[in-house]
């Protein structure tokens, strides 16, 4: 009989590099989310191409994906003005949180070991980032708690709408903790608090935590104390 034969591997395709224009798009982007780059600063084209080590066309390109998505506005041979985020932006992120938010935490009850070991996890990542003053780094690990928390519902819809937002929070969630530093540790409590409800299987305790969490976040960003 004929031996038989062994197939090939198939070479798993090495990820693609960064364009020039990747490269740019992601250093203005991480400039605005963590504030490097504050609402209201233009920047010019031949200072991120200095920057970033790169020509003007690149720059271009890489302005033009951000003015899409909303973080820029682009003035013909003056420069990009990063833009201020706006009374309505805060208050439609916010509501729209609280929505996917308190819907989803419902149904993450009965938690599965899984969820409740990340969530964990991503509560100590916070920690650690806070206790280096990291604040970009401890929100991105805090949008990542909640995100997964809407994952876990299973749906979907819900969570390419809850993505959406993820800049915006991030942006938001910044400028907050540098405003109001005493923040930073209620928002680890308040995590603790939503983590505890959900190991208790207690969805409407879950719920309560998450819309008091957010509402406090809302006033604050608002400017309005609780």
């Amino acid at each position: 009989m004929p031996s038989a034969t062994v197939p090939a591997t198939v070479p798993v395709p090495a990820a693609a590099p960064m364009t020039a224009a990747d490269r740019v798009y992601q250093h203005v982007k991480n400039g605005v989310l963590d504030r490097r780059y504050e609402g209201g600063t233009l920047l010019t084209e031949g200072e991120l191409a200095e920057a970033v080590g790169v020509s003007r066309t690149p720059v271009r390109e890489a302005l033009l994906r951000l003015e899409t998505e909303g973080l820029l506005k682009l003035y013909p041979k003056k420069g990009a003005l990063v833009l201020p985020v706006s009374a309505q932006e805060i208050a439609d992120v916010i509501e729209t949180r609280l929505l996917v938010e308190e819907f989803t935490v419902r149904r993450a009850v009965p938690a599965p070991p899984g969820l409740l070991d990340r969530l964990a996890e991503l509560l100590d990542e916070q920690r650690r980032h806070a206790a280096a003053g990291d604040l970009a780094a401890m929100m991105a690990a805090d949008r990542g708690f909640h995100a997964e928390i809407v994952r876990s519902a299973g749906n979907q819809i819900l969570s390419r709408l809850y993505d959406q937002l993820r800049d915006r929070q991030l942006r938001m969630g910044v400028a907050l903790l540098h405003a109001h530093p005493e923040r930073v540790e209620r928002t680890l409590a308040e995590h603790a608090e939503i983590l505890a409800a959900l190991r208790a299987g207690d969805g409407e305790s879950a719920a309560a935590a998450v819309r008091g969490h957010v509402g406090r976040v809302d006033a604050l960003v608002r400017g309005v104390s609780r």
